[in-house]
């Protein structure tokens, strides 16, 4: 119920903010479609109410028409934890991470997330208009994501999503001194940790509410993704840790995303039976630790392969702590991916992998009306964006 209240209440937000306008470009990536030469958008009470050739979409007297090269829908980032890592990298900007506990799925990502945060300009100026981000890589199970519009003042005008997965890591990067200390002791957590959730679920469905247990808010995080209502996010670069994780899906009927996966083209057919969706490292992180395997012609790979994937800034340790994925998707275009495939995997792809497809992704009548603005070529190092919509929205207005 809280839930729905706090997406209702962005809705509400929303509205309230939204405006009436037409983006004109020169070319019109809807993504939905072939791109429209001299295409018109027109954006009515932060809805998109029609898409077509300027000839054939009538912008009602008195609504601005905002000229441009170029408009994509707006860019989504599949994963990153800009809102709770901020850009000073200093202890008091950096909540995406307690190291105070190897398991503590009860941290919830709304309660820590900052959307004043200049990570969150940063990103939204260059036409990323929708983020999901939360608690990041680094302990056995750091704590909950959610999915944002980088816009609004406050956490509930920003709010998709509020719990949107889980986040965990196998690997070197959650291993330490103490406990867990080895791969065999990170699965032995988790299954302890999910045994004691089932049993917890269990009990919350006796017909005998005397015999219902108390609130536990670890458990009741974990009920959400034996429910299968949240995918249990899992941060893995190894071959053996990406395995690892589709064997606990299977053992317990999880919804998992890969996120990362430096040597998935090492199990592709592995992933692809699974049927699991890829959130794949950034091409241009840089190819050392767990990713001392990883390769840039890896989405490619994918994409032949068969096997859903998106793109994601990931998390920096040093400054200025995130990338952006317009130019993480134009490193994977250059290598063989090709521009089409790689505005999809900021779009559309990421939109379905996230599970919020109804309402971005693509420019379709009936969807919000997010757009970015460019004057030029979308993945051409030169080109600038010049404008960010969310929900009809004017945003960032200016050069980037």
């Amino acid at each position: 119920m809280r839930a729905l209240a706090i997406a209702c209440l962005s809705l509400l937000c929303a509205s309230a903010q939204a405006q009436d306008l037409a983006v004109r470009a020169e070319r019109l990536h809807t993504v939905a479609g072939p791109v429209i030469t001299d295409g018109v958008v027109l954006i009515r009470a932060g809805k998109i109410a029609a898409v077509g050739p300027a000839d054939q979409v009538r912008v009602p007297d008195g609504v601005r028409v905002w000229k441009t090269k170029l408009a994509t829908p707006g860019l989504i980032d599949a994963h990153s934890v800009i809102g709770l890592a901020g850009y000073l990298n200093q202890p008091h900007d950096q909540d995406q991470l307690d190291k105070n506990g190897p398991i503590q799925p009860e941290l919830r990502a709304i309660d820590a997330y900052n959307p004043r945060e200049k990570l969150v300009e940063w990103v939204r100026d260059f036409g990323i208009t929708t983020v999901h981000t939360g608690h990041g890589p680094g302990a056995l199970i750091s704590g909950q994501t959610m999915i944002v519009k980088t816009r609004g003042q406050t956490v509930e005008e920003s709010v998709l999503v509020p719990y949107a997965m889980l986040a965990c890591t196998l690997g070197a990067e959650s291993r330490g001194a103490k406990s867990p200390g080895t791969a065999g002791k990170q699965l032995a957590m988790l299954r302890e940790a999910l045994l004691s959730a089932n049993e917890f679920r269990t009990k919350l469905e006796d017909p005998d509410p005397a015999k219902r247990p108390g609130r536990d808010l670890r458990k009741e995080a974990w009920v959400e993704v034996l429910a299968r209502r949240v995918p249990l996010l899992v941060t893995a670069h190894r071959h053996q840790d990406l395995i690892a994780a589709l064997r606990l899906a299977r053992e317990f009927n999880l919804r998992v995303i890969l996120d990362g996966a430096g040597e998935v083209y090492q199990v592709l057919d592995e992933v692809r039976a699974a049927g699991v969706f890829v959130i794949a490292h950034p091409p241009m992180a840089r190819f050392a630790g767990e990713l001392e395997n990883a390769s840039r012609s890896t989405p490619l790979r994918m994409l032949e392969a068969g096997i859903p994937f998106a793109f994601q800034s990931g998390h920096e340790d040093y400054v200025p702590k995130t990338r952006v994925v317009l130019y993480e998707a134009a490193i994977a275009s250059a290598y063989g991916l090709g521009s089409e495939q790689a505005l999809r995997a900021i779009t559309i792809d990421a939109a379905k992998l996230l599970g919020i497809e109804q309402r971005v992704g693509s420019l379709e009548v009936g969807k919000d009306g997010d757009l970015a603005l460019y004057d030029g070529d979308l993945f051409e190092y030169t080109s600038h964006c010049v404008g960010t919509v969310i929900e009809g929205k004017i945003v960032f207005e200016g050069l980037r």
